[in-house]
């Protein structure tokens, strides 16, 4: 359900709720909040809450340190997991200077303007996400380890999948938030688990990213566990995925499915590094399901971009490098502006790789380009790039490859 500020003054009131969560993140897409009390709520809406910036990663320092948060009133959520009496409710935000401005940094705002600029051009981009995770046992003294809470394989079901009933619980708790998942199963890895949403619009599907990984980490700590969205949490398994499921509407209801894949497959190099954020991220490349070559097929789990099968409003394209760490707003927003400039300037899609190109010979994979391998790489192409440059802050840039 969607709500107006009035409606939600309205909801708290009536509803016992004693805390209110104003929710965002940092450039790295890392989940930030403040609390505040019911009465803070009218002057939140008017003027916003303000907090100090110089602590977030990328924010600023001491000289300009003065932020304002603006709770979007349709992003309230309740959240299950707290008392329900005294309950508490969390708004994402958006992010300004004292003067009203928009803060550059704020990605959330940077989906924003990406989505409004595809709409402007006559295109409505949807996003579905499938975000892998594993999950350890914690030791005597509630520490994370690296032991897998069970030892099962791919859809393996009880009792050899230990995770099933904290699958469950995630999905019911995200239902009761009105987030709706559509499947999940056990994943290859030992203790490795998958949950997959259906498709929306960006910004939705980009929030929901963030509260899943909430949701999860809270579910799995209420039942002793670990959950740990790392991008190679063990060095001999699979890593963990964050496959992005993509496709675009037109205005004038023109197919520009073909078009979207060129743009990616053009720019994916350059925004490696905002979809693979960490030196652990290039260590899961190449194995396991995940892509190293730049190349598209359908339906074949070994290529970077598959289409899957499916017909009508379920078509899509998968991009299948991301890992978790990414900063969602920042991905989403990178993946339309690369699809606007296939599509704007009709880039011809090249011949799809049917193969399996982790048993092809060296000569044919010479025949494809690779992803950056490693956080270095994947920087100095973002650096030199003028699609990177155009369409990311540069005080952004700099926080990435300048950590």
């Amino acid at each position: 359900m969607k709500y107006s500020k009035q409606e939600v003054i309205q909801y708290v009131q009536e509803e016992d709720v004693k805390f209110i969560r104003l929710s965002f993140c940092d450039v790295f897409g890392k989940q930030k909040n403040i609390s505040i009390m019911p009465s803070e709520l009218p002057r939140a809406f008017e003027y916003g809450i303000a907090f100090d910036a110089s602590a977030i990663a990328g924010f600023g320092d001491e000289t300009h340190s003065d932020l304002l948060l603006h709770p979007e009133a349709d992003t309230l959520m309740i959240l299950p997991w707290r008392p329900e009496h005294g309950r508490v409710v969390r708004m994402f935000c958006n992010i300004t200077y004292p003067d009203g401005t928009p803060f550059e940094c704020d990605s959330r705002t940077i989906l924003k303007n990406a989505v409004q600029e595809a709409e402007a051009s006559g295109y409505q981009f949807f996003f579905g996400a499938e975000q892998e995770f594993y999950l350890f046992k914690l030791n005597e003294n509630g520490e994370p380890t690296k032991e897998p809470y069970d030892q099962a394989g791919y859809m393996d079901i009880a009792p050899e999948d230990k995770g099933e009933n904290i699958r469950r619980e995630v999905c019911l708790t995200l239902e009761q938030m009105g987030i709706r998942p559509e499947s999940s199963h056990h994943e290859e890895g030992p203790g490795q688990n998958e949950i997959d949403f259906r498709y929306s619009d960006p910004l939705t599907a980009a929030d929901n990213a963030m509260t899943f990984q909430t949701v999860v980490k809270t579910v799995a700590q209420r039942n002793g566990l670990f959950a740990d969205f790392s991008p190679k949490p063990l060095a001999d398994k699979p890593g963990n995925g964050f496959h992005i499921n993509m496709s675009v509407k037109a205005s004038d209801n023109v197919d520009n499915m073909n078009y979207m894949i060129a743009g990616i497959l053009n720019k994916i190099a350059d925004m490696t590094v905002f979809l693979n954020t960490t030196e652990n991220s290039y260590q899961r490349f190449g194995s396991n399901k995940a892509p190293r070559y730049i190349s598209w097929s359908s339906e074949n789990r070994s290529q970077l971009v598959r289409i899957p099968a499916a017909v009508g409003e379920y078509r899509r394209a998968e991009l299948r490098s991301p890992d978790p760490s990414a900063n969602t707003y920042l991905a989403f927003a990178l993946m339309i502006y690369a699809s606007l400039h296939g599509i704007q300037n009709k880039i011809e899609l090249p011949p799809p790789a049917d193969m399996n190109l982790y048993k092809a010979d060296a000569a044919t994979l010479a025949t494809f380009k690779q992803l950056p391998g490693d956080l270095n790489t994947a920087c100095m192409l973002a650096v030199n790039s003028s699609f990177i440059k155009e369409h990311i802050p540069a005080a952004i840039l700099d926080i990435y490859c300048n950590r």
